[in-house]
């Protein structure tokens, strides 16, 4: 993210000078503070002219008139009440964020006729300022020009609002929610040959600072541990496998802990069932639950979340050597059932079976949500919109599409059955890691579902979601960061004391 962007809230302008942002309601109708930007309303005329009808996210990009001190004045629709939720004021900073180029002061008057504008719809606007405003430019030697052309390095932004003080202490939250998500999505954009499991586990060790206690388990810890099908996955590499615990203790002592585990194959080559070259490094982000996970536990201990919550990445990169794991090989997973991998580039499932399996074991939470970029399959049921949900428990479950709804990210409840876990039984042990040809993503969660007893527990399959998703008006980047919002709303509103 090269600019920096300093947000502050007041009831009054405190410059007048750089762009200034205005609201349309619908036709060429403009809020109250129209006419403190421009007192000859030569904005309305040119509005009219222009036939700007005030639709939704619509924009209206203008020099300022003779005897303004600004610029510039971007008109910007808000659309009918009627069809306003929490989504549209993200969508709504998103979108004031990708016009703002060169300027480096920036004022937002929030007022639009017949719209009440409270401090949680301002902070939402400013949130989706910050995540539209993300950038992964660490590696580029020239920096300044984006997709979206030129952008200043600093950006001040006053949001004018009559909602000032509330708007200051909801975006108190909403910040922390934006440095989570943008840990993920660093984590994600950053090239393999520099995040291995190594590099990864000490990343998440950062999170210390904020008072989560952060252990690393070592490939010899899982050895003993019995671990076989992660280490598995991790044996044709020279990078050893980690796999970190991160505890974060905000409710009450005897509060049962929930539960997060994360896939986090820092580079997929497929293993000696190799993926074909081309999309090959894209792979590097097949550890976007892992990410997800990691930035998840930064907002909860940044926020100080009442509750009690673990956090658990298992890292591996599944590489291709003398080593490496073969088709038809057999391995012992820590739950004591054995694996025959017939296929080494369905991998994840492995990694997620001894994590969820060590989470249950030893802590014994309330629930388990693993996050995990897992099939091509799900992208083929539900394209990139919508990241698939498979379930064991039909309350967490509706919380989670709830929390999708609410976050904007999305989810979609797929089967589980019977029928479909026949699919993996095997002749040679007690299950194979790949279920045939249809049905990709459903097999692959009956078979995760395999390690986790009776406790209730959610997978989220967001291969079509984490990375590669199409651009929206809240992010432009290539890693998206996708689990952190959905999971942090999840738990404010149901787990925290």
């Amino acid at each position: 993210m090269p600019n920096t962007v300093d947000i502050t809230f007041a009831r009054r302008a405190k410059s007048t000078e750089g762009l200034a942002v205005v609201l349309s309601a619908g036709g060429p109708k403009l809020g109250d503070a129209a006419g403190q930007v421009d007192p000859g309303k030569v904005i309305e005329k040119a509005v009219k002219i222009a036939g700007f009808s005030g639709k939704a996210l619509a924009t209206l990009d203008l020099l300022a008139p003779s005897g303004s001190t600004f610029d510039r004045i971007l008109v910007v629709g808000v659309g009918e009440a009627s069809a306003i939720n929490s989504q549209s004021w993200l969508k709504l900073g998103g979108t004031i964020q990708s016009q703002v180029k060169k300027s480096q002061e920036v004022t937002i008057y929030l007022d639009a006729p017949g719209f009440e504008i409270g401090g949680q719809e301002v902070a939402g606007m400013a949130l989706g300022f910050l995540l539209r405003g993300y950038r992964f430019d660490k590696y580029r030697t020239k920096k300044g020009d984006s997709e979206e052309g030129e952008e200043s390095e600093k950006i001040r932004v006053t949001i004018v609002t009559p909602a000032a003080a509330a708007a200051k202490k909801a975006y108190a939250d909403a910040e922390v929610v934006a440095a989570g998500v943008r840990l993920a999505r660093d984590l994600v954009n950053e090239p393999a040959n520099m995040l291995g499991p190594v590099e990864f586990a000490a990343r998440a060790g950062e999170l210390e600072a904020l008072g989560i206690a952060v252990e690393v388990l070592t490939e010899k810890d899982m050895k003993k541990l019995g671990m076989g099908a992660l280490l598995g996955v991790a044996q044709g590499s020279i990078r050893p496998p980690r796999l970190v615990v991160m505890r974060w203790s905000g409710g009450k002592a005897k509060d049962k802990p929930i539960a997060f585990v994360g896939k986090g194959v820092v580079f997929d080559s497929g293993g000696v069932s190799m993926k074909p070259a081309q999309g090959m490094e894209d792979m590097k982000g097949d550890m976007g639950g892992a990410a997800a996970v990691t930035g998840l536990m930064r907002v909860l201990a940044a926020r100080k979340a009442k509750v009690n919550a673990v956090g658990v990445i298992g890292l591996v990169e599944n590489m291709v050597d003398g080593n490496a794991q073969r088709p038809g090989d057999i391995v012992k997973s820590m739950s004591g059932q054995t694996i025959e991998v017939l296929n080494t580039d369905a991998e994840g499932r492995l990694v997620l079976a001894d994590a969820l399996w060590y989470v249950n074991d030893r802590f014994e939470p309330k629930f388990m949500v693993n996050l995990a970029t897992l099939t091509g399959a799900i992208m083929v049921a539900l394209g990139q919109q919508y990241a698939g949900l498979f379930a064991n428990n039909d309350e967490l479950a509706e919380r989670l599409t709830a929390a999708g709804l609410a976050s904007g990210e999305r989810l979609w409840r797929m089967p589980l059955g019977a029928e479909y876990d026949k699919l993996i039984d095997s002749k040679n042990a007690d299950m194979k890691n790949i279920g045939g040809r249809y049905g990709g993503a459903i097999s692959a969660a009956q078979f995760i579902q395999r390690f986790v007893k009776d406790t209730p527990w959610a997978h989220l399959d967001i291969a079509g979601t984490a990375i590669g998703s199409p651009a929206t008006e809240i992010n432009q980047s290539w890693g998206s960061g996708f689990g952190v919002r959905l999971l942090d709303q999840l738990v404010r509103d149901h787990y925290e004391a």
